[in-house]
């Protein structure tokens, strides 16, 4: 499963990347709930990408999971497999912060369409694919700081598609190999190029040029969610400050390689931490935060 997309997520987690494991920047009274979801959305992730399973049994447990999400939505118990990590703790979030649960299948449906899809004929249909992988995160987050507004959640969806999207052009290298192309049929035929190409990991100046493209997409719709980050109080904001930072930085990344992310995947480290935080010190200070990307 592609992942990668307030609080908002930490840029990069091991296995499922959009949820944060309840970060010292997050609220304390909330980390038990953000917790609850993360291990929601990760048991999902090992099942539709992890072990040598085949697609067959991957979709079987998909079912499964998603039966197990039923039943404790409807106030039923949920199999033995996952209640105690999953959806015992997950049942009482539910309950106490009245989540809307269509993100959770959301999520699933996500994780079922990568068993069966690799590819994407343009970019709407690779958004509506970041509406159901990414955006679902931010969706639940804004529901715990009680933020529901039709701007702030339209800020949000930028934020989680553009953290989808940066993600993908990161891991050129990883995705080929198994036959994933996220790049948009039309985008490749702008370029001149094919599949075949993408998933062999062939570098050329037309590929570049393409990821170029796409980076520019991808900092365009973080920039037009950046605001959101004044309407995150305390911690949180902070912490989406940074998530915001971060998905800059993997772009600032991209381009510093000539835009070769098909042969080399650009990753930050601890070096990269001071250039974000300042990025993220000048984001609080401008009423704009645009202007200060």
């Amino acid at each position: 499963m592609k992942q990668s997309p307030p609080t908002m997520p930490s840029v990069s987690i091991e296995h499922y990347e959009n949820f944060p494991v309840a970060s010292w920047l997050c609220p304390k009274h909330l980390r038990p709930a953000i917790t609850a979801l993360y291990h929601f959305a990760r048991t999902a992730d090992d099942l539709a990408d992890e072990g040598d399973v085949t697609t067959a049994q991957r979709q079987l447990d998909l079912r499964a999971y998603r039966q197990d999400l039923r039943a404790i939505t409807a106030g039923a118990q949920a199999s033995e497999r996952w209640a105690r990590q999953v959806f015992t703790p997950l049942a009482g979030v539910l309950r106490d912060f009245n989540l809307p649960v269509v993100l959770l299948h959301d999520l699933l449906d996500a994780f079922e369409q990568d068993l069966h899809k690799t590819s994407y004929a343009d970019r709407g249909e690779l958004l509506d694919y970041c509406r159901r992988s990414a955006n679902p995160v931010g969706r639940l987050l804004l529901h715990l700081y009680g933020i529901d507004d039709d701007l702030a959640l339209q800020r949000s969806d930028a934020i989680c598609s553009a953290l989808q999207l940066i993600n993908f052009w990161q891991d050129f290298s990883r995705d080929g190999p198994q036959g994933r192309v996220y790049v948009p049929q039309s985008d490749l035929l702008r370029y001149g190029l094919s599949s075949t190409e993408l998933q062999a990991c062939h570098d050329s100046p037309a590929a570049r040029k393409l990821i170029q493209d796409l980076c520019d997409w991808a900092e365009a719709l973080m920039r037009s969610g950046a605001p959101l980050v004044h309407q995150i109080p305390g911690r949180a904001g902070w912490e989406l400050r940074l998530v915001v930072q971060g998905g800059l930085r993997i772009v600032e990344r991209i381009r510093a390689m000539q835009y070769a992310s098909l042969i080399h995947r650009p990753a930050l480290s601890a070096i990269d931490m001071p250039t974000m935080l300042w990025g993220a010190i000048r984001m609080s200070a401008k009423q704009n935060p645009e202007e200060s990307l």
